[in-house]
């Protein structure tokens, strides 16, 4: 197992102008991290490909790896035309992860608003959905690049839906970034979650929430649930996640790759990001 930390839990620092990417990478470096994920929040790589290269110097002067590069995409649009240039665009992305020199992409691929995410509606969308993939992942096989679906955006979220897209799309090179706390917002229990996908995934994030449910508005700072109840990103480790057994079934698993640290809670993102990196680690030896 290598532990480091995504890029998106230094978003705060990074917009505000306190960091850049390359501040990021010596940070995560000399806080312990054996890796940094790229999510290119506060900066674009396509429009700036000149950080690619910047990138991967930092890092390789920094000791660390690159691990994953982690995009948006959405498959499901209104005419041929706007759902063909989206599979190029997500194509394009491969190709910046290729120079990055990762083995691993992450690209979402779908999204829907909240009175449209049905199952009915799921599986009517999941051919288009899975073609799409495949071949992000046939172009993405060149490189041997594995790409990957998170468990994000509502649409897409629950456990059943990643491996049902999973085993759709049929490419050894297409498995998921299993995200240990997006799970509850499609509802589910995180430890349940983990075990029905942890042999399916090829990156693994460790996010932890508040959970309130849906009777007790706690007020500004929260989201809602699939199902109307609140969350509010918390410090891993922190939060009301079971992640002494959440890192207990990852580790029985036999999991051995990256896993990054992903805080999005109201705390400065800094302090946040040390203090739950720190608790993975301990949580991680002590299971």
């Amino acid at each position: 197992m290598k532990l480091g930390i995504s890029s998106y839990s230094l978003y705060g620092a990074i917009a505000s102008g306190k960091m850049t990417i390359a501040d990021a990478i010596q940070w995560i470096a000399d806080n312990g991290g054996e890796h940094i994920e790229i999510v290119p929040l506060g900066f674009d790589l396509e429009k700036t490909p000149e950080l690619i290269d910047t990138i991967r110097r930092k890092a390789e002067e920094a000791g660390i790896e690159i691990s994953n590069y982690a995009v948006g995409g959405n498959f499901v649009t209104d005419t041929e035309e706007a759902y063909e240039e989206e599979v190029r665009k997500v194509i394009r992305q491969v190709d910046i992860a290729a120079r990055l020199g990762v083995k691993l992409m992450r690209h979402d691929v779908a999204s829907r608003p909240m009175d449209q995410i049905g199952i009915d509606r799921f599986e009517r969308d999941l051919d288009r959905m899975a073609e799409a993939c495949r071949r992000v992942a046939d172009h993405a096989a060149q490189y041997g690049i594995t790409t990957s679906v998170e468990n994000h955006g509502y649409y897409v979220q629950a456990s059943d839906r990643v491996l049902r897209l999973v085993q759709a799309v049929d490419r050894p090179n297409y498995k998921t970034t299993l995200d240990v706390g997006n799970f509850m917002c499609a509802d589910e229990n995180s430890v349940s979650a983990v075990k029905k996908n942890i042999l399916f995934a090829s990156m693994v994030h460790l996010k932890d929430f508040y959970l309130r449910p849906s009777y007790r508005n706690p007020g500004d700072g929260w989201f809602r649930t699939a199902s109307g109840n609140y969350l509010r990103g918390a410090i891993v480790g922190q939060g009301d996640i079971d992640m002494p057994e959440v890192i207990r079934v990852i580790k029985q698993s036999g999991y051995d790759g990256y896993i990054s640290i992903e805080f999005e809670g109201m705390e400065d993102c800094l302090r946040g990001t040390k203090i739950g990196f720190d608790n993975a680690r301990r949580l991680w030896d002590e299971v």
